[in-house]
């Protein structure tokens, strides 16, 4: 078991690991400071804490560098662990938050020095003027994150410390949220567009280019991610069963060209597609098969259904740009692309799908992600059902008002 003795404003603690070749006891030392808020009797209970999780650290093989390696200097191993685990685009998120915020704020500090406290304090800089400058100082000029921002960030922090716990690096995580006060987030409400919207926006659809007509009707009909979308070829139609293989997803990191990577969940998905968008899909490969002649060698031929003018493939943030003017030039009310997806969803909820199917067509991991659509349904059941309570109130004023002005007449 670890020594504890306390010296003048700190505590020693001395762990028996052995002995060497020459018959030497080996011994490892730390010394440790409680925080000076600390009573007597709680710095003596903190050292007791403490010394236990030296003594397993020294057992484990982890202390000397490991123990004393600084966050920053774990964050560039979290990021090279993390690589191939996220999601290309959230991969490169995370690191622009760790190199932009959390090692200019944290990253001096010992992993095995921090605590939920500074964490709490990396919460309230969050929530003040937070804008870092290039030299990492603070910009006090620009406002402050929003809820929902800081909790992103905020996740970032907690992934680099739950890895560090399953190295062993240290024995628990700081940034667990049981032990934080962290801002409240509302949920964002889910935009779809109505029945009659949806129709009204399909009949707009009819003078637009061929590929953009193909774009929004298969963002309807299917689902599918606007990353999904883009990464579809021609050899994923099934012009005979009038299926579509969804297999890869395109993305795009900033100042890079746009890369693929299998569907979200890595969930392959054939889904069934009316054959009316199986007709536009043959206009559209046709169209592309006398643009390919036309251009000759500049044309790159790679079967992509939605491309650039030379048959590469289309960047995957075209369809937001495109979806956006589209929406203005017919006067139609604006909505992120994703809500077509929303909106596809809740129309084959309307329709009486089921609710396993809709996961499944959506490509959802968990049921609980095609939960959230339910609200939508209940919530327009309450505005209906608000809207027919008006109009029977109202009917009924009416009689009343008419039998007062009878008896009064």
């Amino acid at each position: 078991m670890a020594s504890i003795r306390k010296q003048k404003n700190s505590y020693l603690f001395r762990v028996s690991c052995g002995y060497d070749t020459n018959g030497k006891q080996i011994v490892k030392s730390m010394t440790w400071k409680p925080d000076k808020d600390m009573t007597a009797k709680q710095a003596e209970k903190e050292a007791t804490r403490q010394a236990a999780i030296f003594e397993d650290q020294c057992k484990n093989g982890m202390t000397g560098n490991h123990r004393n390696i600084k966050l920053s200097e774990f964050c560039i191993m979290y990021l090279d662990i993390k690589r191939d685990v996220l999601a290309p685009r959230t991969w490169h998120d995370y690191s622009r938050t760790i190199d932009n915020l959390i090692v200019p704020l944290l990253g001096h500090m010992k992993m095995s020095d921090i605590k939920p406290s500074h964490i709490q304090q990396f919460i309230h800089y969050l929530q003040g003027n937070v804008k870092l400058k290039k030299d990492g100082s603070a910009d006090t000029e620009n406002p402050k994150l929003s809820n929902a921002t800081i909790k992103r960030k905020l996740t970032v922090l907690q992934s680099i410390f739950r890895q560090a716990v399953k190295l062993d690096i240290i024995s628990s995580n700081p940034a667990n949220a049981e032990k934080l006060t962290i801002p409240k987030t509302v949920m964002p409400k889910i935009e779809i567009f109505s029945k009659q919207e949806a129709a009204e926006m399909l009949s707009c659809l009819e003078n637009e280019p061929l590929q953009f007509q193909v774009l929004i009707q298969l963002a309807i009909m299917t689902g599918c991610r606007c990353g999904e979308l883009v990464g579809l070829k021609f050899s994923d139609i099934d012009y005979q069963t009038n299926k579509i293989t969804v297999e890869r997803s395109a993305y795009k990191v900033s100042g890079q060209p746009t890369e693929i990577k299998p569907p979200k969940d890595y969930e392959v998905r054939t889904i069934t597609i009316n054959s009316y968008c199986i007709e536009l899909i043959r206009l559209l490969k046709a169209e592309k098969e006398q643009q390919a002649i036309e251009q000759a060698e500049t044309w790159h031929n790679e079967d992509w259904l939605f491309t650039q003018h030379n048959g590469e493939i289309m960047n995957s943030q075209t369809p937001t740009k495109q979806f956006s003017k589209f929406l203005k030039k017919h006067g139609l009310k604006h909505r992120k692309f994703h809500s077509l997806r929303h909106t596809s969803a809740t129309l084959l909820l309307y329709g009486g799908v089921n609710l396993k199917q809709v996961q499944e067509r959506l490509g959802h991991g968990d049921i609980s992600t095609t939960n959230k659509y339910l609200h939508c349904i209940a919530e327009a059941d309450e505005e209906a059902a608000n809207v027919l309570q008006n109009m029977l109130i109202t009917k009924r004023n009416v009689k009343a008002v008419k039998k007062i002005e009878e008896k009064t007449g």
